[in-house]
């Protein structure tokens, strides 16, 4: 099936709207010597990893955005995918600029139950935007994890 013009302009915004928010978020509250400091645990991932990972994710949490979009702008599955990337983009600044691994593991354990409510919800009608968010709750069912242990260490 051939992409009109117009859908390939909205998926492209989409891209650089979750794409791009997500990189100027982390640049912006890139770890620091605080969180190098930090007591973290043994199953912590180098620091390197999370840019081609969350790259990657922001990409998949786009399409699937813009997948839902098309079918309806104003519907319970769009309000997740707008709370999941409100949810997403506010993690950063409360753990590293914030410096609170307490909320932060509130945040990202809401933002999990977000991620799964919209799977769950899309799965109905549209399996392919629910399959995209699979990948995604992997790694943040990981980063809740990995917040938790930083929080009991620390």
């Amino acid at each position: 099936m051939k992409m009109r013009a117009a859908e390939l302009g909205n998926l492209l915004l989409f891209v650089a709207l979750v794409l791009g928010g997500g990189l100027i978020i982390g640049f912006a509250t890139a770890p620091g010597a605080w969180y190098a400091a930090l007591s973290k645990p043994p199953f912590s991932p180098p620091n390197w990893i999370f840019a081609p990972v969350w790259s990657t994710l922001y990409i998949i949490i786009a399409i699937a955005g813009w997948r839902v979009w098309r079918e309806g702008r104003i519907n319970s599955p769009m309000n997740l995918w707008w709370g999941q990337l409100a949810l997403n983009f506010v993690w950063s600044p409360i753990f590293f600029s914030g410096h609170r691994i307490d909320i932060a593991l509130g945040v990202i354990v809401l933002l999990l139950m977000t991620i799964i409510s919209f799977m769950m919800i899309t799965w109905r009608w549209d399996r392919i935007a629910s399959l995209l968010f699979a990948p995604y709750a992997v790694w943040v069912a990981f980063a809740s994890v990995l917040n938790g242990a930083i929080w009991l260490l620390n």
